[in-house]
């Protein structure tokens, strides 16, 4: 056994009868490259990599092709690393869609976040509820702003109709980290609820997602879906 075997062996075996939360955040990305780097020393390139993009979350949230930049880090490793973010979201998501009745705002911010958890790009969600406000489902809308020459007010309305909606939720994320809503944000805010408004459909809420928060127009006093 070489003693590179014989250290994966052990980390392994640690893992095995620990768990990870004794790991440091370099020993972490040193087991995920066991299975996808199999000759070389996934130390060494685990710690390259934090001291690039600085910590573990932001190696997870670079792109492939900035991953393969990095000394030993191939396309397979780069694509791995992408597929575990991915995964998680998933796993998030999925999770999440146990509890199918939301009936408060808190109940759909929180179920709202997952869907954005790792995502560099502005991106929109519509969470179609019945009128018990069990979940029928939460669609991608697009990427970019979340104005409404971005994304077609038409498209949500097309979307709400074909689900059989009640009400619905409109959902985007803030990358910046921020999640404060902007005049644009309300503006939208109220185009999208007239235009439900006129096929029976109420908007319910809109959350801005940033990280793992979240902010309701409702909550912030900057929407009221009776007043619409």
């Amino acid at each position: 056994m070489s003693v590179h075997n014989g250290h994966r062996q052990r980390v392994k075996e640690r893992f095995r009868n620990e768990g990870i939360d004794g790991f440091e955040e370099h020993q972490v990305l040193e087991l995920l490259l066991f299975y996808c780097i199999p000759r070389r020393d996934t130390n060494e390139i685990a710690h390259n990599l934090i001291k690039r993009f600085g910590s573990l979350s932001q190696v997870m949230d670079t792109p492939v092709r900035e991953l393969e930049k990095v000394d030993g880090v191939g396309q397979r490793a780069a694509e791995f690393l992408s597929l575990i973010r991915e995964v998680g979201r998933y796993y998030q998501i999925n999770r999440a869609m146990q509890n199918k009745v939301l009936k408060t705002i808190d109940a759909c911010g929180e179920y709202m976040v997952p869907y954005f958890s790792g995502r560099r790009n502005e991106t929109v969600f519509l969470l179609c509820l019945d009128a018990k406000c069990m979940v029928l489902n939460c669609q991608l809308i697009g990427e970019g702003s979340v104005n409404s020459a971005g994304i077609p007010i038409r498209k949500i309305v097309d979307m709400a109709l074909t689900a059989n909606a009640t009400s619905v939720v409109l959902a985007h994320n803030h990358p910046s980290g921020l999640a404060l809503p902007s005049e644009e944000d309300v503006q939208t805010t109220l185009r999208v609820a007239q235009a439900l408004r006129l096929v029976d459909v109420v908007l319910n809420d809109h959350i801005i997602v940033a990280d793992d928060d979240y902010v309701s127009l409702v909550h912030s006093g900057l929407y009221k879906p009776g007043e619409i």
